[in-house]
């Protein structure tokens, strides 16, 4: 390891330690009972309740996984996955999120979506809390095995160490964090990260347009790979049998341009139904101190996500300009965020960015393992197994289990090549699909009742697997994201089946009238 390489690795440690403080900062607070350790006792303010929002939903996939995608394809898959998400996170923010906060205590003061859900349609056999906890275990092992795959990727493209060593080291660091602080250390630490994501981007984008002469000058290069700067066109890199892009006298080698259509737009922009499902950013609308502060959070939002995901998929582009030829699979152009800011910035300043890429992954985990945690310690250990649980049994059962579901996601991550977007793009399909449509039918159908409620989730979950595995390889108009048609299949089932049973009861359509405030 060199010089250079040793400042930024202390850089990136003492933001390692930073965090660390703040889980030990709020340890006290979080051990006082599991309502702090799971929800924070609904205390955020507007701008924590944003920025650990979107925070935690992004993840490392903000700063590999969308500027790899720009890198290898060009602008078309980026910009609308980036529409979609843009567009979902304000209409989640505007519809769901007051609802939600005082939906959530009128249904028995619910501090889990489990619990939301169960408390929600009176249910006394417990199936929609069982069910929906069960996903909740499923997709987030998934969605943890992405975060450490961007831990392996980051450190090993930094300094040079096995992938499966760094994996495994940033797979710890996050369980040790999120043991120590709970929720409150969560959103705390994610504010702070949320901030150090934005600049690192804003710097990395700043350094990677002077570097290739400016703005001008980018988009002349990029005009000659066929499709690259199109929305409805789409780049196709040339790769040999390995999967490798082949290159000529130095230059990438591009074939003609696919056709980029409305089933591929509609694919992308479908990312931002899986927003109404998403219980990292749900519960933030649960824990917020007060509803009225919402409408500040939602702004808030907004303009960080439209800046992030902006800047995330410039980098992309600027990157194959600078460095054409420096990635030869998809795999590999994930990094090449943390590259750009190694070879063209001073080594503290590279460590600050690629501990954005850490933050990125941190906030994130964090929120995957201790949601997770939760769904089994509150939700299945204590209605199901032992109902007298003491709080501190609970909080314990979870940190057991948020071992396990790390070490569940560490063991999927082993694959070195894994593209972290394609992970988190099924994982997010299973949310969105799951809990998405029923939030929505939850919150504003009186009509909806528990039969629909299980109907749903468990039809919306199977279509995401029945789609991507036997449907989606078909092709042509069969290739459309999974998360669409589960979503319409999970909302049809919800709408027939509750139509087809009984109504619900006088006292849950009054808690929905009392929640419509």
């Amino acid at each position: 390891m060199d010089s250079n390489q040793i400042q930024t690795l202390i850089t990136m440690i003492l933001y390692i330690c930073v965090v660390i403080g703040i889980g030990v900062y709020f340890a006290k607070r979080a051990n006082a009972s599991s309502e702090n350790y799971y929800l924070g006792g609904r205390s955020l303010g507007p701008w924590i309740a944003a920025f650990s929002a979107e925070a935690s939903d992004m993840s490392g996939w903000l700063l590999m996984g969308l500027p790899g995608l720009a890198y290898w394809t060009g602008l078309a898959d980026a910009f609308w996955t980036a529409a979609g998400l843009a567009v979902g996170t304000y209409i989640n923010w505007l519809i769901v999120a007051k609802r939600l906060r005082r939906y959530s205590e009128i249904a028995g003061n619910a501090i889990t979506i489990p619990d939301f859900f169960s408390n929600r349609f009176h249910e006394k056999n417990k199936i929609i809390l069982t069910i929906s906890s069960l996903f909740i275990l499923i997709f987030f092992c998934v969605y943890a095995s992405s975060c450490f795959v961007t831990c392996g990727k980051l450190f090993s493209s930094l300094f040079g160490i096995d992938y499966h060593i760094t994996m495994i080291v940033g797979a710890i660091f996050v369980v040790v964090y999120t043991f120590l602080g709970g929720f409150l250390a969560e959103s705390a630490s994610d504010f702070m990260q949320a901030v150090v994501m934005v600049l690192a981007l804003v710097i990395v984008l700043t350094v990677g347009t002077i570097t290739a002469g400016g703005l001008g000058n980018v988009f002349e290069n990029l005009k000659a790979i066929p499709g690259f700067l199109e929305f409805f066109n789409i780049a196709v890199p040339t790769v040999d049998e390995a999967g490798v892009q082949i290159t000529s006298a130095g230059v990438p080698v591009f074939g003609d341009a696919a056709p980029y259509g409305l089933i591929s737009v509609l694919s992308m922009m479908a990312w931002g139904l899986g927003y109404f499902g998403m219980p990292q950013v749900l519960l933030r609308f649960m824990a917020i101190r007060h509803q009225d502060e919402l409408t500040k959070s939602r702004r808030i939002a907004t303009v960080w996500v439209i800046i992030s995901l902006f800047a995330a998929i410039a980098i992309g582009l600027i990157g194959r300009v600078i460095f054409p030829t420096a990635f030869g699979t998809n795999s590999d152009a994930e990094t090449i965020f943390s590259f750009t800011a190694s070879t063209l910035m001073h080594p503290l300043f590279a460590g600050l960015v690629s501990a954005g890429i850490l933050a990125a992954t941190i906030s994130s985990s964090d929120s995957y393992l201790l949601i997770a945690a939760s769904a089994f310690s509150k939700n299945l250990w204590q209605r199901m197994f032992h109902k007298e649980a003491s709080d501190k049994e609970i909080m314990n059962v979870g940190r057991i289990a948020l071992v396990i579901i790390a070490v569940i996601g560490a063991v999927i991550a082993m694959d070195e090549n894994s593209v972290i977007f394609t992970i988190v793009s099924f994982a997010w399909a299973g949310f969105g699909a799951t809990f998405g449509p029923l939030m929505l039918f939850s919150l504003f159908w009186k009509r909806t009742n528990e039969y629909g409620a299980v109907a749903g989730m468990l039809s919306g979950a199977a279509m995401v697997f029945i789609w991507n595995f036997l449907i989606k390889p078909m092709g042509g108009i069969f290739g459309i994201y999974e998360l669409l048609p589960a979503f319409i299949v999970s909302s049809i089932f919800i709408v027939v089946i509750s139509l087809l049973t009984a109504e619900p009861s006088a006292e849950m359509k009054k808690e929905f009238e009392a929640a419509k405030g």
